[in-house]
């Protein structure tokens, strides 16, 4: 008879079991979550944002990812020219358009700046 505690559990421990389907389930739980969470989202994004480019035309109202308010004068496959005041113009990569305004805000925006 020996006193050691690891003979007491070792003798005690069942032998170790392939896990089934239920070792299975909470990693695939996990990934279900996470590709509801953020994956899902993301590309239903992505793709609304390739449709909203492809859709763009001339005069549409536009702002670009840095910010900048205008309204699309020429656009080629690759580049947008905008203008942003009157007679002053940038070119934009097209990928680079955020997102499309309502019809009239650059204008409205346009009006409220004071010329000094």
């Amino acid at each position: 008879m020996s006193f050691f505690i690891s003979e007491a559990v070792a003798a005690a421990a069942p032998a170790a079991q392939q896990p089934g389907i239920e070792g299975m389930l909470f990693p695939l739980g996990i990934l279900v979550f996470f590709y509801i969470l953020f994956l899902r989202p993301q590309a239903k994004r992505a793709k609304e944002k390739k449709q909203m480019i492809a859709a763009i035309s001339k005069g549409a109202e536009v702002v670009t990812s840095g910010g900048i308010l205008g309204k699309i004068v020429d656009m080629d496959d690759n580049f947008v020219k905008i203008e942003i005041c009157d007679n002053t113009f940038i070119q934009v990569q097209r990928h680079s358009i955020e997102s499309m305004m309502p019809k009239g805000t650059y204008k409205a925006v346009t009006k409220k700046v004071v010329k000094v």
